[in-house]
Parts: structure tokens; C-alpha cells; sequence
């Protein structure tokens, strides 16, 4: 018990000193001197004391042969400090100021990197997403060659399938609800001409992802029900135009699970259009 005791008093004492020191040099009027610091900081993995340095160093230096090199570790720190917002933002600056500097092909990337942190789950608002997207591909176009490529290319699909993914989500819930609201205030209609509205512009945005067959047994099966709720006078060509969808998902999915639930659609929709 003593003994953990005093480890834990030799810590605050540690931690203490360590605060003490790092105002020190906060404090100092050397740039020079903070700015060596803030390597040290850099270099041993205390990325908030290196970048609070930074912060006021990058300002001292601009026009002396450091200033490239402190922008950047600045820029660096916040990334590895994950203060993703901040770090997109220096590194944007950094690029925008040294477009051809030395380090202005792994701001670029990061640009990237930072904006992919601060991507969300494909069910929020994907506005981050498409600012790493443009990131990525700025990136590429600048730097075709880059060692950097592969990996940005991969996050740059991944990023793509959480847009996918997102659009996915949304037709869905228009299905859902379309089952779930019945006829009340023409809902279903509404919710189901949604779902089908979103599927399809998902398709031609995206015409090669792997939810393809998910989006058009959405589109299927809307179409048929909204059919089936449909008033007397767009009942019979809203049952063809289900026929139809039902006939070319057969065409182009032969070997999917749903082919039963098309089949039984059109001996449904061919029912009502010969009556």
C-alpha cells in the first residue's frame, strides 16, 4: 500500500515537472528553440505539446527555410493527435502554399486521410465522404505515380461503397414504410414511387456495385405493390410496368433467390392485365 503510494506520488511529481518544463517553452521568445522542441514532442509520440508549439511557431517562420518543414509536422501532429478537422485543414494550407514543395505530395494524400477519419456509419449525413472522395481523387490527378496510389484508390472505393450503401438504406426504409403506413393519406403510393426513384438513380450512378441485385428487388417488388394499392384507372398499366420489371430481373438475375418471388408476381400481374 506504501509502496503504490509513493509510485503514485513520484507520477504527479513527473507529470508536475513535465508541465512545468513544457510552459517553459511556451513561453519562450526563441522560435528556433521551440521549434526544436516541438520535434522532440514530435519524436517521442506527444503530438498535443508538438503542435500547440507549432501553432505559434508556423507563424514566426514564415519566409525562413523552416517554414515548410514546421507547416507540415504541425499538420502532421494534429493527424496523429487524431484532431482529424484541424489536420485536413493545415495540410490544405500546406498544399495551397507550397503546391510544388517538398512534402506537398504526402499533404495532398493526407488531405485525404484526414477527411476519410471523419467519414461516418453510410447511415449519417455522407457530406464528409464526399469531401474525402474529392480529396482522394485531386490527389490521384496531381500525382498519378505516387507510392501512395493503391492505398488511396482502396479507400477511394471504400469511401464510394458507404455512398452506395447510404442509398441503399434510404430505398429500403421508402419500402418499409410503404408496408407500414397502408393506405392512409396515400403513403404507400408516395413511399413506394420513392423507394423506386431512389433505387434506380442508385443504379445508374452506380452500375457497378455489388448491391446491384439488392437495389432491383427493391424496384421489383415496389413496382408490384404499388400496383396492388393503386387506384382503378393506373392499376392495369402500373401491374404491366410490374410485369415488366419482374420479367427483366429474371433476364438478368437468373440464379437469385428472389426468381420465385417474380414468378409469382407475373402470374399475378398477367391475372389482372387479361381480365
Amino acid at each position: 500500500m506504501i509502496r503504490n503510494t509513493l509510485i503514485g506520488l513520484s507520477l504527479a511529481l513527473l507529470c508536475s515537472g513535465c508541465a512545468t518544463e513544457f510552459n517553459r517553452i511556451y513561453k519562450s521568445q526563441d522560435t528556433t528553440y521551440k521549434y526544436e522542441c516541438a520535434k522532440e514532442y514530435f519524436a517521442v509520440g506527444k503530438f498535443q505539446q508538438a503542435a500547440t508549439l507549432l501553432q505559434d511557431v508556423v507563424t514566426m517562420q514564415k519566409g525562413r527555410s523552416n517554414a515548410q518543414e514546421s507547416l507540415y509536422m504541425l499538420a502532421m501532429a494534429q493527424y496523429c493527435n487524431r484532431d482529424y478537422e484541424a489536420a485536413s485543414a493545415t495540410f490544405k494550407k500546406y498544399f495551397s502554399s507550397y503546391p510544388k514543395g517538398y512534402f506537398a505530395e504526402q499533404a495532398s494524400y493526407y488531405i485525404g486521410q484526414s477527411l476519410y477519419q471523419s467519414s461516418p456509419e453510410p447511415r449519417l449525413d455522407q457530406t464528409p465522404t464526399l469531401a474525402a472522395i474529392n480529396a482522394y481523387q485531386n490527389f490521384l490527378d496531381y500525382f498519378p505515380d505516387s507510392k501512395f496510389r493503391e492505398e488511396a484508390q482502396q479507400r477511394l472505393f471504400k469511401l464510394q461503397d458507404n455512398l452506395v450503401t447510404k442509398e441503399y438504406l434510404s430505398a429500403k426504409l421508402y419500402y418499409n414504410l410503404g408496408g407500414y403506413f397502408g393506405n392512409v393519406n396515400n403513403n404507400t403510393e408516395s413511399n413506394y414511387e420513392a423507394c423506386v426513384i431512389t433505387a434506380q438513380n442508385a443504379l445508374k450512378q452506380y452500375p457497378y456495385s455489388d448491391l446491384r441485385e439488392k437495389f432491383s428487388v427493391l424496384i421489383m417488388k415496389s413496382k408490384f405493390y404499388l400496383a396492388e394499392n393503386s387506384s382503378e384507372e393506373k392499376r392495369v398499366e402500373r401491374y404491366r410496368d410490374a410485369e415488366d420489371e419482374c420479367y427483366g430481373f429474371l433476364n438478368e438475375y437468373p440464379d437469385s433467390k428472389e426468381c420465385k418471388t417474380a414468378e409469382k408476381f407475373i402470374i399475378k400481374c398477367k391475372k389482372i392485365t387479361k381480365d
